[in-house]
């Protein structure tokens, strides 16, 4: 599969988890919508952190010819989301909330900063 097609199958999953991410913070917890939400974001961002892993890094050094520094921000999601999951079936609510606070600011408004930035595709598309 093709960068640009990886780039867009990213997109396409990361925006939803955007807004799914900002409005299960913004609203109360515990909700049978709260869960049902959370749910697809889980699934959504871990997709997405998935497919960041096939995506070689264009910007900055690699290690192994492929992975840069912005993939530091795909591991955060694949192993807070499961503490998250742990955290919430044990009944324990602020590892829950740590892990899905810290992937929220670390997989999608870091990581997603770093994608603005010159040099990068998504800085391109939006400001050519």
């Amino acid at each position: 599969m093709s960068y640009l097609s990886l780039a867009t199958i990213h997109l396409a999953s990361v925006a939803p988890c955007f807004l799914i991410g900002a409005w299960l913070l913004a609203r109360p917890k515990g909700t049978s919508m709260h869960k049902l939400l959370g749910r697809i974001y889980a699934v959504l961002i871990l997709f997405t952190a998935l497919v960041t892993l096939a995506m070689p890094a264009e910007v900055g050094p690699r290690l192994l010819n492929h992975f840069g520094f912005i993939h530091f921000f795909s591991f955060l999601v694949l192993t807070g989301v499961p503490l998250a999951i742990r955290g919430i079936r044990r009944g324990d609510i602020n590892a829950h909330r740590g892990n899905m606070i810290g992937v929220y600011i670390g997989g999608i408004l870091i990581a997603g900063s770093f994608t603005l930035m010159p040099g990068r595709m998504l800085h391109e598309w939006l400001f050519g």
